[in-house]
């Protein structure tokens, strides 16, 4: 999930907004802009709307981030159920103690996430 998200920045936001194109930005200024499809450069006030909508999106998912890094690596966690799984406790067995600590740890914002 994670992995979808874009830093935000200037140049992620071209990137988004313009996918096809090539381009140097010196300041605010494009130095250089070359675009097969013939569009023209972003305007400034497009960039840094993007730029805030990646922004709002990235903070979203801070607990997807979070959890992520307290999940651990995937191989104790399959330990874990495993162990789980033979000593037949898997309702609440350490793998979904485990998994309940980090989600109360990092909850999921309420609401929709920002399009």
């Amino acid at each position: 999930m994670t992995k979808n998200i874009r830093l935000p920045g200037v140049d992620t936001a071209i990137k988004y907004l313009r996918p096809n194109a090539k381009w140097d930005l010196y300041n605010r200024t494009f130095t250089r802009w070359e675009c097969p499809d013939g569009t023209e450069p972003p305007e400034w006030s497009e960039i840094e709307n993007q730029v805030q909508k990646d922004v709002e999106t990235y903070n979203y998912y801070l607990y997807a981030r979070n959890r992520e890094a307290d999940y651990g690596d995937w191989k104790d966690q399959l330990n874990l159920l495993y162990d789980d799984i033979k000593s037949g406790n898997l309702e609440n067995g350490k793998w979904v103690q485990m998994v309940e600590a980090v989600k109360a740890k990092h909850p999921k914002p309420e609401g929709q996430p920002p399009q």
